[in-house]
């Protein structure tokens, strides 16, 4: 409930600020540099996914939650259309659930550098595209007290590589200042591995493949 309530927030709030500011007529120009900074809500697939006991179909599922983080992104124009963009962020942190009951929490950070195309607009309502890659790394998987209690333990997730891509708008308060809002999906799938207490090998594919919510302040150099 509280991530649909962020979400409906980032959104309300991006477009409360285009309709209290006056218009500002600008255009970006080769070599401008935009900072930005604010929170990304991340909400993975709703899919569950089938986990396996020596390599047969357990019966069982897996689910992964949402989380909120601070990032940031640096983006570099070539052109008057055409910019270079990295993401970065805060790690984000996870609870899986196994039907429904949480078992185990993983931490990730999904780096994402982007290629951007902005469209001639003329005025401070400048809206993108991108498409571009990330890798993501997991550390600190860890199975919960529940998970152990259930004979669970050595949890692992590979890192992932896949495309991602986005749509966003600036809105400039002056000819620096601005604000953005941006929504972003991005491929991100894991092989999982674990022990049980029965000495069975479980594993399973987890298909992050995340929506991002982004709502952030930014600042042109």
């Amino acid at each position: 409930m509280c991530c649909k309530k962020l979400k409906s927030t980032l959104m309300s709030a991006i477009l409360s600020s285009m309709l209290a500011v006056p218009a500002v007529v600008l255009a970006n120009q080769t070599g401008d540099i935009i900072v930005r900074g604010g929170v990304s809500l991340i909400v993975p697939d709703s899919g569950k996914s089938p986990v396996f006991l020596n390599g047969a179909d357990s019966g069982l599922t897996l689910t992964v939650d949402d989380n909120a983080q601070i990032s940031g992104t640096f983006a570099y124009f070539l052109n008057s259309n055409w910019a270079i963009e990295a993401v970065v962020a805060t790690p984000f942190t996870h609870d899986v659930a196994l039907e429904g009951g949480n078992v185990a929490e993983i931490t990730h950070l999904p780096p994402i550098v982007s290629a951007l195309y902005y469209f001639d607009t003329s005025s401070s309502f400048q809206p993108y595209i991108g498409a571009g890659i990330n890798y993501t790394f997991f550390w600190d998987e860890k199975f919960n007290s529940a998970g152990r209690a259930s004979g669970f333990s050595n949890l692992s997730l590979d890192s992932s590589v896949g495309l991602a891509v986005q749509v966003g708008v600036d809105y400039y308060l002056n000819d620096a200042w601005f604000v953005n809002a941006s929504l972003r999906y991005a491929d991100i799938s894991t092989d999982v591995t674990f022990d049980v207490a029965n000495g069975a090998k479980g594993s399973a594919t987890i298909d992050v493949d995340p929506t991002v919510y982004s709502l952030m302040v930014g600042y042109k150099f």
